[in-house]
């Protein structure tokens, strides 16, 4: 059985990374990847580099028949959809963007964030139902250090 992803805000540049990674996992089936500025649109005509590896279409909505939820929207987005929407336990959420690796903003209801780096917390992410993935800077002056 396939693991059912969805992700909000696929329209950036992580947004492309992400689906394209996701695109190519066997293990993995996109649902969807929600984009408000670009629903309807081929996921190509954003993400150039995907033509050919995928027909799928930018999604207008999103549902929580899913597995894991990713969040590629800007700062502040991923915190106001959480808030917002009565998310199922079962749905794993993991945030690309910044809105939850500061400890202070790691709770979130019901939900808490763990920081996302192996080097730090590997046994804390393998059993995690919500990650917040470091940035690029954290991650290099932490693994400097």
């Amino acid at each position: 059985m396939k693991i059912r992803a969805g992700i909000i805000g696929g329209a950036g540049y992580t947004g492309g990374e992400l689906i394209r990674l996701l695109i190519n996992h066997p293990q993995v089936e996109l649902s969807f990847v929600q984009s408000g500025s670009n629903a309807g649109n081929p996921l190509h005509q954003v993400h150039a580099d995907l033509l050919g590896d995928t027909d799928q279409t930018f999604a207008a909505t999103h549902h929580f028949d899913i597995d894991v939820m990713f969040f590629c929207a800007g700062h502040g987005e991923a915190k106001k959809f959480v808030q917002a929407n009565d998310i199922p336990a079962t749905v794993k959420l993991i945030d690309i963007g910044n809105d939850f690796r500061l400890h202070a903003d790691a709770v979130q209801g019901e939900r808490t964030f763990i920081y996302g780096l192996p080097e730090l917390n590997k046994a804390q992410i393998a059993t995690a139902q919500n990650i917040a993935n470091p940035g690029c800077f954290a991650t290099a002056i932490q693994l400097g250090l």
